[in-house]
């Protein structure tokens, strides 16, 4: 981050948006991006976001629904809020991410992967809250290898601000692109400013609780767009709150989406459509 408190303009609050509810099968979902009416690509890098739950799963549940299923071109970062999360995927990578970890997932070039409830949690049930991101990949990047790391609780590096009142959880710094992704858990009266480059993407999704940004008001299971037009970001906590936060330079390049793949022209997401049905993806043995 660059720039200072004297010398930076606030960054203008353009609108806030709704997540709109739209569940899979049981598991309670709100889509925060996409946003209706929004070009897909006003965000980018950042291109969705799902957020699961809360919820409480009773006993002898079923779980998470996402068997086996194709990427490309993108990276996906998951934070498992509460309950837990086995991954498990075809270029080799396996884990069981309990709640407060995060696994960040570069699809690149094509993979195969799960994402499912352990059998505990299946046969105990209990308290789950999921959200997901897309984040884009350059034309330069869509097919790199695949790659994955995953991160319990413990393992995530978290600073304090504001006397206390602001646990910052910093997710890794990934070597491919310059995103940079945070938890904020603020407690009411909290106060912290943090200074982004005017010409990169702002990503800012208040999980739940009520925060003021740059002297506008929001609540939970809602996302904030900003003009790319000052590099200084006040929040306030009006009550305890959780916000996810990131920034990321913008690609400029066309953005096709199609289902599970991400790219930058028809062809190509074409292209991907038949290397996933041809096997070139891996095979996934359960």
């Amino acid at each position: 981050m660059t720039g200072s408190l004297a010398d930076s303009s606030t960054r203008s609050v353009v609108a806030f948006h709704a997540a709109r509810r739209e569940d899979i099968g049981d598991l309670v979902t709100y889509q925060a991006m996409p946003v209706a009416g929004v070009p897909f690509d006003r965000f980018e890098p950042f291109l969705f976001l799902n957020h699961h739950g809360p919820q409480v799963y009773p006993m002898h549940n079923k779980g998470l629904p996402f068997a086996p299923h194709p990427h490309r071109g993108f990276e996906t970062v998951t934070f498992i809020l509460q309950g837990d999360l086995i991954h498990k995927d075809t270029s080799g990578y396996e884990s069981h991410i309990k709640a407060g970890g995060i696994q960040w997932m570069t699809a690149g070039s094509g993979v195969l992967h799960s994402e499912l409830s352990s059998e505990e949690f299946k046969r105990n049930g209990g308290p789950l809250e999921i959200l997901q991101l897309w984040v884009n990949l350059p034309a330069r990047l869509k097919m790199t290898e695949p790659d994955y790391v995953g991160l319990q609780k413990e393992d995530i590096h978290r600073d304090m601000a504001d006397n206390g009142k602001v646990l910052i959880d910093k997710l890794p710094e990934r070597d491919l692109t310059d995103v940079r992704l945070f938890e904020l858990i603020l407690k009411k009266g909290a106060n912290l400013i943090r200074m982004v480059p005017a010409e990169m993407s702002v990503f800012f999704y208040v999980v739940r609780g009520e925060v003021l940004v740059n002297g506008k008001r929001t609540n939970g299971r809602h996302l904030v767009e900003f003009a790319n037009d000052g590099e200084r970001i006040d929040i306030q906590a009006a009550t305890d709150a959780f916000v996810l936060f990131g920034y990321g330079t913008p690609n400029h390049e066309p953005v096709v989406a199609h289902g599970p793949f991400v790219m930058n022209t028809r062809e190509e997401i074409e292209e991907a459509i038949r290397d996933y049905q041809a096997g070139k993806f891996g095979h996934f043995l359960t």
